[in-house]
């Protein structure tokens, strides 16, 4: 393995970087890190020229490039640019995390799949999902990461059909995954629309309640309800932060704080995994989850 010091690189079409993502870096074991706001898509290429270039090509894998930001698809398009800029020997590591979307949503679904297998062996194949909040980064990658695995995925929109639709169209066309689309403005529309359902995943904005007890009690199919927010009132009702397989009128629910943990984990043994390798890494939605997997086995 190299001695060279690990540099990690961390860009941001944004105007400041997350903090959250530099302490997580930090904590991992990266002790020089650089920032650069304001990245745009052509900007990618020329920028990991100048850090392969460098250093030697032995030394070249101890360079690490972070993709942040808060659009799913522009990260993915920074990295894939990056990516097309490397060749042997001068090649490094590559870690696309936009607000910490791909690893939240792939611990999300990690959870929701181990407590499935309680009953499911086959986990999430065939499994009937909704998302709420799909629209948001986190989840419209989860949606993505739970039709991947084999669910029946539908996201849900709370104003009109349109901006799902939008959605599913860019799901299709980048991942390959078919997305059904519906609208629930409110609990009466929720609860014709929960009537078969067995996966609840909300992932709304901070302090808003989804799914009440009424709509719950009326997914009479439901196994898992999750939810990612942990401020008050939480998205699904008695599923508190905690929550950790509590019980609902049917199925159980799994709180926000117990997949923030496991994201956590997720994003930390990723980092140091990058930061230690002795060859250089891509890392996106699908390792995220792969990774996520394996903790909650």
């Amino acid at each position: 393995m190299s001695d060279a010091e690990p540099i990690l690189h961390m860009f941001t079409p944004l105007g400041k970087t997350s903090p959250f993502d530099v302490n997580m870096a930090v904590d991992a074991g990266f002790k020089t890190i650089a920032y650069y706001t304001g990245v745009e898509l052509k900007d990618v290429v020329p920028l990991t020229q100048d850090a392969m270039f460098s250093r030697s090509p032995d030394d070249a894998k101890r360079t690490v490039l972070f993709f942040g930001g808060k659009d799913a698809s522009l990260a993915l398009d920074q990295m894939a640019a990056a990516a097309s800029a490397l060749f042997p020997p001068f090649e490094i590591s590559l870690f696309a995390d936009p607000s910490g979307a791909f690893t939240t949503a792939a611990a999300m679904i990690a959870e929701v799949e181990q407590e499935l297998r309680k009953t499911r062996p086959d986990g999430l194949k065939g499994v009937k999902v909704q998302v709420y909040g799909a629209t948001g980064i986190i989840g419209g990658i989860a949606a993505v990461i739970a039709a991947q695995a084999g669910a029946e995925v539908t996201i849900v929109s709370h104003l009109v059909i349109e901006d799902v639709e939008a959605k599913a169209i860019d799901s299709k066309k980048r991942f390959g995954v078919k997305l059904h689309c519906a609208v629930a403005k409110n609990d009466e529309e929720k609860k014709a629309l929960v009537a078969d359902v067995e996966v609840i995943l909300t992932c709304a904005s901070a302090g808003i309640e989804v799914i009440s007890t009424a709509v719950l009690e009326a997914a009479t199919k439901l196994l898992v309800a999750a939810d990612i927010n942990a401020v008050p009132p939480n998205g699904v009702s008695g599923v508190d932060s905690h929550a950790d397989g509590v019980k609902l009128p049917h199925g159980v629910g799994i709180g926000a704080l117990t997949i923030g943990q496991t994201k956590y984990q997720v994003q930390h043994q990723i980092l140091k995994r990058i930061r230690d390798s002795d060859k250089a890494l891509q890392v996106g939605i699908i390792e995220a989850y792969e990774l996520a997997r394996q903790l909650t086995a």
